[in-house]
């Protein structure tokens, strides 16, 4: 099973996944629109730093998610 099967099974059948990968594609659609502004002010600019880190902390709970299925499931 390909890792885009899983995912995709993950979404459907996984209620922590798929509110992971809801959360995770929102705070992408804030980081496109504050990507648009031309200047960010200081505070824009460390609102755009936490928005980051939050993406990257769903992003790698998503992976373990992913490695935890594989790892049930005998798939490598």
């Amino acid at each position: 099973m390909k890792e885009q099967e899983i995912i995709e099974l993950l979404k459907r059948e996984n209620e922590e996944f798929k509110k992971i990968e809801e959360e995770h594609r929102n705070l992408e659609g804030i980081l496109v629109e504050i990507d648009k502004k031309l200047y960010l002010t200081p505070e824009e600019e460390v609102e755009r730093k936490k928005i980051q880190k939050q993406k990257l902390l769903k992003k790698d709970r998503m992976a373990e998610v992913i490695r935890d299925y594989k790892k049930r499931h005998s798939i490598s």
